[in-house]
């Protein structure tokens, strides 16, 4: 695909140079990332992109001399035990090898090759040591993202041990030296941001019709596709023929070579373009992350998904898709023992509607432009009740259960509606629950400033942090 110099963010008088860096986890994050460098690119500025992904990812979508790949790794995100679990302790470990340690020669040679290329401005999805040498630099910066790596990290830290919470705190310390946060739909509490702009969906542009991806698979139109997407398919699966309903075919993204596949089963090409496939497809079965939510979403793909263990942006993301219609759970069980078919059927009934916004690449492209010149692009008028509204569910999400999914209030979802996110309606809070609370909390704290807006959660997260403060007095009167 070539980029067409006239389309997307209007170009800018002043020619800019960005670097945007690109987290280790996963193809998800390199793939929005495309979508948002794509535009810069054709508003005529520079993007050096510092990732780890493979080269393509970038340049078979962009074909421009604008573009300039340096290939260094940052962070590491999760560390998988397998396709569905999250090794924590490895995570933790690994991200101390990666970015703790190195520190201070990692943000001296950021600072130095920031400085060499001139940049006017970084970017960061969602690498946290990036902030804090732009800062270094004297460069501006601004993340992208639906997540950031504390929120992740911070459950990691309460089954690892506290002697591993040092790592959350200079990682949110890492992004607050950021201006604001492009926020993406499905996202989670991220309370180190001092400010947030809200974009729809970031979603990979389709560049074949469905009937022209089946033509070229010789698929027929009547037949039924399930696309298996599980980010590279584990050579111990064992796929079976009769896992599918009569007639129907699956598109096996990532197998290896050497991997025999069952005969309605049909491997596609490691450089096949995921966005024509899944459009092409009936439902996709996978595992829920945000390049295949936001795919999901926008093609009106019902997405059969299987949960993963230990990653805390997953709840986020299944809310938003159970609201829209596009979402079964399989249990893992089924999924390994190949008992797919009910799951498959009920997808196939499923009318996803989601009408949002998928030009969420465009936008963000167009704030960073705007903001890199000079212009402001962000408010701070709500910034205070979104950041206690973060740090209150992040707060419950410690304190949960181990294992246990977080809940997410409805009144947290209802922020996002309200933001012209989703179409939910709002729920009510009824006022004498709410006296009750309000009573019951006057006399262990006074509110200086601000409003609790009738959020009963809000009282109750207080009340516990008074049930704290009692446990510590009566301890300190013991000893």
């Amino acid at each position: 695909m070539r980029i067409d110099e006239n389309e997307g963010v209007s170009a800018s008088s002043k020619h800019l140079v960005f670097a945007y860096y690109v987290t280790g986890h996963g193809f998800g994050h390199a793939t929005r990332v495309v979508e948002v460098v794509r535009h810069l690119i054709a508003a005529g500025h520079d993007v050096h992109v510092v990732t780890g992904a493979p080269d393509f990812v970038f340049t078979s979508e962009i074909q421009s001399p604008r573009i300039f790949i340096r290939k260094v790794l940052l962070d590491c995100g999760a560390v998988q035990a397998d396709a569905l679990t999250v090794d924590r302790l490895a995570s933790l470990e690994k991200y101390v090898e990666t970015a703790v340690v190195p520190r201070a020669a990692i943000l001296e040679t950021e600072v130095e090759w920031l400085h060499s290329v001139k940049a006017d401005f970084v970017v960061s999805d969602v690498v946290p040591v990036a902030c804090r040498a732009a800062a270094d630099a004297g460069i501006r910066s601004v993340c992208v993202t639906n997540f950031s790596w504390d929120f992740i990290y911070a459950e990691y830290v309460m089954a690892a041990g506290y002697h591993h919470r040092s790592i959350v705190w200079q990682i949110a310390e890492d992004y607050s030296h950021c201006e604001f946060l492009i926020r993406l739909p499905g996202y989670c509490p991220m309370p180190a941001f001092r400010d947030v702009i809200d974009v729809p969906l970031v979603v990979r542009r389709l560049h074949k019709s469905r009937k022209e991806v089946r033509k070229e698979l010789g698929i027929a139109e009547d037949v039924n596709v399930v696309i298996l997407n599980f980010g590279g398919q584990p050579s111990g699966w064992n796929l079976k023929e009769e896992s599918l309903p009569t007639g129907w075919l699956c598109l096996v993204c990532g197998a290896s070579e050497t991997q025999e596949l069952p005969p309605n089963f049909v491997k596609l090409a490691k450089d096949a373009y995921t966005p024509d496939i899944i459009a092409a497809s009936d439902c996709m079965l996978g595992k829920i992350g945000y390049g295949t939510v936001s795919e999901a979403l926008s093609f009106k793909v019902p997405f059969v998904f299987v949960r993963r263990d230990y990653f805390n942006e997953e709840p986020f993301l299944r809310n938003m898709l159970e609201f829209y219609q596009c979402g079964v759970e399989m249990i893992r069980r089924d999924l390994l023992m190949g008992q797919w078919k009910p799951y498959l059927e009920r997808a196939v009934s499923l009318k996803p509607c989601y009408e949002g916004g998928i030009n969420g690449g465009e936008i963000a492209a167009h704030i960073l432009q705007e903001t890199a010149i000079g212009r402001h692009c962000a408010s701070d008028k709500l910034s205070g009740a979104r950041r206690l509204r973060d740090a209150i569910i992040l707060g419950y999400q410690l304190q949960r259960v181990p294992g246990r999914d977080i809940a997410i209030p409805e009144w947290y979802s209802r922020a996002e509606n309200e933001l012209g996110q989703s179409a939910g309606s709002s729920p009510t809070v009824q006022a004498n629950e709410n006296n009750s609370l309000v009573e019951s909390c006057t006399d262990d704290f006074d509110i200086l400033q601000g409003d609790v807006q009738g959020l009963s959660d809000t009282w109750t997260f207080l009340k516990s942090l008074a049930k704290l403060d009692a446990v510590h007095d009566s301890e300190n009167s013991m000893e």
